[in-house]
């Protein structure tokens, strides 16, 4: 069933289950975020329409439900959002706010779209390596994850954790069979692991420049 959302468009993308961080700084988006906070603590993330204009319709985001919320003295906030349910912009609605309010259709997968258990365990395995190359090139300690066990779930949470353009991401995101997102993400992965693996290598190097010796790679040159 349509319902009202308060709408802010953005250059990233967030998915269903999943956190983000955000700064709202301007004072339309502090508005937005004050009257959130007054009501149910929702607001719908978009793409950006062009020229700052409201997206249009048949535009797809997901609705952020605000968990964290910190106030800052000089009335910007840090907020941590988690991405619910994904809709479409059916239409923009006139309102005395200053800032964006649509009418939006939530929607799901579509039912039966689960892909095979095959698929669903290389893309965590695929991940899985992809995940652990690009902590160590951002220089953080290894750890466990624990990943989403439903396949939908699953196709989600990796495609709000891999770093890609954000056009990709939305192509993700509009995407309503499990199995097509989950087919798409194991073509994706291992392109940017080869991206990350070469990244890796010129870190390494840059970080035994100079030591009067270089470190092993920990990844072979091929």
């Amino acid at each position: 069933m349509p319902f009202r959302l308060p709408i802010f468009p953005l250059s990233v993308v967030l998915f269903p289950g999943t956190p983000l961080p955000l700064h709202i700084f301007e004072p339309r988006y502090r508005r937005m975020l004050a009257d959130c906070l007054e009501g149910d603590r929702r607001f719908g993330i978009t793409p950006a329409g062009r020229d700052d204009a409201m997206p249009g319709p048949g535009t797809v985001g997901c609705v952020a439900e605000i968990r964290v919320n910190q106030e800052l003295p000089d009335g910007r906030a840090n907020v941590v959002v988690l991405g619910a349910d994904r809709f479409v912009l059916t239409r923009a609605l006139e309102d005395a706010a200053p800032y964006f309010v649509a009418l939006v259709q939530p929607f799901d997968d579509e039912p039966g779209s689960e892909p095979p258990e095959e698929s669903v365990g290389r893309l965590r395995e695929v991940f899985a390596g992809y995940y652990a190359l690009l902590r160590q090139l951002n220089d953080v300690e290894p750890e466990d994850t624990t990943l989403p066990d439903e396949p939908r779930d699953l196709s989600f949470h990796v495609s709000a954790a891999i770093e890609c353009d954000p056009g990709v991401k939305q192509r993700l995101l509009v995407e309503r069979s499990t199995a097509r997102r989950t087919e798409a993400l194991l073509m994706l992965v291992p392109i940017l692991t080869a991206s990350v693996e070469s990244a890796l290598r010129l870190h390494r190097r840059a970080h035994t420049n100079g030591r009067g010796g270089a470190r092993p790679d920990l990844i072979t040159e091929r």
